[in-house]
């Protein structure tokens, strides 16, 4: 049995923040439940964490991993059991930064390739704190990160809304070109996609993670550092003003 992924149906669905649940398998202290909210590790989004409350106590879930069905790693003697319902409550501030860290990501990595030439984002990893994405080919100046950071603030400030929609691969190409939008990254047998789109032509992206409604949510964006990876790849680091 597969977990049903609460947040993945809408823009609002990825600002709930406490749902119900059937607890459906048990290995120690990894739990599954038939819907969860919690995000797992994937996409390069960090899992979020949160509690489980059954019979007024609160346990505490340390990490999320799993792609159709979703582990919910607790602390040991949970005493939990199959069959049994919970509720759950997520960490909001993880979730809420994780959501600006990965709304951020699109935005940049969308002006990126209008600024330089197609230059395509080949990795990222969005944490709470600081986040990274890797370029290639690039080779930033002083003068590249600036546009790279002004121009995004600048959308940022003026704000644009996110929405999510199913796709086809077919839809997807006739509107973004796939280079830009890692379609080769996708299995060919993954025909229809859930897709994050920004303002009517900002950036359409597929993509699993969680949100902001609107790119001003953001606040603006901070360069830390680049670092070169090789072979043209370069990573540039940034967190949240």
């Amino acid at each position: 049995m597969t977990t049903d992924k609460l947040y993945m149906d809408s823009i609002k669905s990825c600002y709930l923040k406490e749902f119900n649940a059937e607890i459906i398998n048990i290995e120690e202290n990894q739990i599954e439940l038939n819907q969860t909210l919690f995000y797992p590790m994937g996409g390069g989004q960090d899992w979020d964490t949160g509690t489980i409350i059954s019979n007024g106590r609160e346990i505490n879930v340390l990490e999320v991993r799993g792609r159709d069905k979703i582990s919910h790693l607790t602390e040991p003697n949970h005493n939990l059991e199959i069959g049994q319902r919970i509720q759950a409550s997520i960490d909001w501030d993880r979730r809420y930064r994780h959501m600006k860290m990965h709304t951020a990501q699109h935005l940049v990595s969308a002006v990126a390739y209008d600024l330089f030439d197609g230059v395509r984002t080949v990795g990222n990893q969005l944490r709470y704190d600081k986040s990274r994405i890797d370029f290639n080919p690039i080779n930033f100046d002083d003068e590249m990160l600036s546009n790279l950071v002004n121009e995004t603030n600048k959308l940022i400030k003026n704000g644009a809304e996110l929405n999510i929609r199913m796709m086809t691969r077919e839809e997807i190409n006739e509107i973004m070109p796939p280079e830009r939008t890692n379609m080769n990254l996708i299995p060919p047998n993954v025909e229809e996609l859930r897709v994050v789109t920004i303002g009517d032509n900002l950036d359409l992206c597929p993509c699993a993670g969680t949100h902001v409604q609107n790119i001003s949510e953001i606040g603006g964006i901070e360069f830390l550092n680049k670092k070169s990876k090789g072979k043209g790849t370069q990573r540039f680091s940034y967190t949240l003003k």
